[in-house]
This record gives C-alpha cells, structure tokens and sequence, in this order.
C-alpha cells in the first residue's frame, strides 16, 4: 500500500452549471478502507437540483462539490486493517456511499439511513462537504464496499445505487404474495421499482408517466404489465386538482381488466414527489392500501387525508436504503429469484454513455432533457472514467 498523497482530476461544481475539472490530492486509504478507481458514476435528480440551483431544496452549496454517488470502481489499495482476503486489489465493487455513525439507536436498529450524522456523498448537508464520486479515485470504508461478480458489469454495479431505493421500497411496503401495485411516474427510479415489483411477486404491475414513450418503454420491456399516460391537466382550485386525480386514479383502477370488483391497489408507489401523483395515488389505493412515497418532490403538499384516513390507507416513507446492496447485486447476477422471476434487464436504462471527466458538462445537460437531439428518451446518463 502506498503511503503518500497522489493527485488526481476530479469534477467540481464552483456555482449554478458551472462545473470544472480540477486536480485534487488523494491521501493513502486509512487502515479500514480501500482506494477505489472510479469507472461508472450515473447522473441522479439531486445531482441535477445541486447542478442546476447550486442548491437541493434549502440545503445550499458552500464549497466546491464533486457531484455523483450512483457509483463502482475497481480496488487498487487496501488498508492494512481490512481482513485478509476479503478484498484483493483488482476487484470491482459497487459503492455504498453514505457514512453511518453507526452508534446511534437508528444504527443499532439497522435503519443507519436515517442516522441524524449521516454523510453522504455529492450531498452538500454535511459541512465540509462529503465529496461525490465524479473524480478519479477516492478512499472508502471496506465496510460499504461490495464486490460485483463476474456477470455484473461496472455500469449495472452504478445502478445498484437506484436499485437499493426501489428494494428499500418494497421493503417497506411489506406486500403479501400476489400484490397488484401502480407505479406512478416511469423515471429511472419508477421503472427500478416496477422491475423489483416483478422480482418480488406482483401479481400486476401498472406503471404511468405523463410521457409515453416512457410508459412503452416499461411495458415492451417487461418492466411493468401495464401502462397509460396521464393527461396533462391542472385545475385552478384545490378542489379542481383533487377532482382531477380522482379521475387519474379512476385510470389506474381501470387499467386492471379483473371486473368491477376491483377497487384499487394493494399498493402504490409513488416515485414523483409531485403533489398531483400523490393526490392519485390516495385515490387509486384500496381500502387497507399503502402509499409508498419514494419521489423526493413538492415540500408541503395539499393532500386528501380523509380519503386516506377514512379508508385506512398507510402513507408511508421512503428515505434512501439499508443493507440492501448485496440482495441487489445477488438479484442483478441471477442468484435470487424471490418468485421465480427474473429482474428485467435494467441496462436498457442506460441510453446515454459519456466518457471521462472532461465529458461531465455535456452528460449533465443530456440528463437534464427528456429526448436527446435525435429524439431518442433519455433514462439514465453514465460517466464512465
């Protein structure tokens, strides 16, 4: 192991889409961690709010940022204390990126994802900032680091990030076998979610988007059975808008060809954080269903809580994830089956590849748009270094 400081090129966001190259020094890993050689980081939606805004809600830029956190690499040192064997140089993992304190009653419980002192990485909560992934290399526990076997490539390991949400989710969830679940909204994290669904043992899943192409995407590649569109309408009341997602949901439930005794989902998962799709959501719920809210969105939303309350319908949160990389991985690789159905191929997702870190400014303009210049959908960017 070396035991001196290296430079390395790292991308760092100084202002609103103003990202530069830089060098930056890297010191040895410290005893229980592993120097990583970044290879593929994917483009999140708070990475875009940090590039976009210099800013993720209130939560404001105050230093320079390296963005990225949906990452793997290969291992090119190990510290001296991480146990012999379990890691060799060479190995490509996937990157756990959040930074626990592991002491508190949340950690002691295994919910280290809602630790009060979590770092994570690209985030700009912790102060100085935890530094994301769009750089050369970088030093982390050995702990949070997983190994990616044979059959997984270095870009499905960055996916494990995305996907560890959507396993979250379902966990939470806690569906019974057979669960018909509706997946609102057919971004990267939606159509993980509906992947899993089907891993898990969905009976049905719909999925719906305000784009089309998305919601064809997800069902002529087996991500989800069925799909509709939602009509683009707003209303210029509360009661309009409530009346509105009465009629989305009433789309939903209609979607689902089981004859009128169907009265909504066992579960919806709500990938959005728009107050319209969590409006629909409640709605499209049967009584004794569960909302999870997945999508990170509208702070203080206008909701119809006795539609909710009345009808028993659990709301519940979804914040990041927890001990779910190595399930994750092991269902990429083919290993776990939970009802003897395969994860769909979520590489497809990937439709826009840019290379090294000079390239960053122009992935993070591509994963700003919907289609690319060709027309083509744009799911999810990959840097790959």
């Amino acid at each position: 192991m070396s035991t001196e400081a290296r430079t390395i090129q790292a991308s760092c966001l100084h202002g609103v889409r103003d990202l530069r190259t830089e060098q930056r020094f890297l010191e040895p890993p410290l005893p229980s961690e592993l120097q990583i050689a970044i290879r593929s980081t994917g483009i999140c939606g708070s990475d875009q709010h940090y590039y976009n805004h210099f800013a993720n809600g209130d939560i404001l830029v105050r230093e320079p940022l390296s963005l990225g956190h949906e990452s793997s690499g290969i291992v090119t040192s190990i510290g001296s204390d991480v146990p012999l064997g379990k890691f060799a140089v060479g190995d490509r993992v996937a990157l756990e990126v959040g930074k626990p304190c592991e002491e508190c009653g949340l950690c002691k419980e295994g919910r280290y994802n809602i630790c009060p002192k979590m770092s994570f990485r690209s985030s700009a909560k912790s102060f100085p900032h935890f530094q994301g992934t769009l750089q050369e290399a970088i030093n982390a526990p050995a702990k949070w680091c997983h190994r990616l076997p044979p059959s997984v490539s270095t870009e499905e390991g960055a996916l494990v990030e995305p996907l560890s949400v959507a396993i979250h989710g379902i966990r939470r969830a806690a569906l019974t076998p057979g669960a018909t679940t509706l997946v609102i909204g057919a971004g990267a994290v939606g159509l993980l979610t509906a992947a899993m669904l089907r891993v898990t043992g969905s009976s049905k899943i719909v999925i719906c988007d305000i784009e089309g192409r998305r919601v064809n995407f997800a069902t002529a590649n087996e991500f989800a059975d069925l799909g509709f569109v939602v009509p683009m309408r707003r209303g210029s009341t509360i009661e309009e808008n409530l009346e509105i997602a009465r009629e989305t949901a009433a789309l939903a439930v209609g979607a689902v060809r089981e004859g009128e005794g169907f009265a909504g989902f066992d579960a919806v998962f709500e990938c959005t954080g728009v107050e319209a799709c969590m409006q629909t959501a409640i709605y499209a719920s049967r009584p004794g269903g569960k909302v999870i809210m997945i999508g990170m969105g509208t702070p203080v939303q206008t909701l119809p809580m006795s539609a909710a309350a009345l009808r028993e319908v659990d709301l519940i949160g979804v914040f990041r994830y927890a001990s779910t990389y190595p399930y994750g991985i092991s269902v990429l690789a083919g290993e776990n089956k939970d009802a003897g159905r395969s994860l769909p191929d979520i590489s497809k997702l990937i439709t826009h590849r840019f290379l090294g870190l000079d390239s960053i400014p122009e992935a993070f303009k591509m994963a700003g748009r919907g289609v690319d210049k060709k027309g083509d959908l744009v799911l999810k960017v990959v840097v790959n270094i």
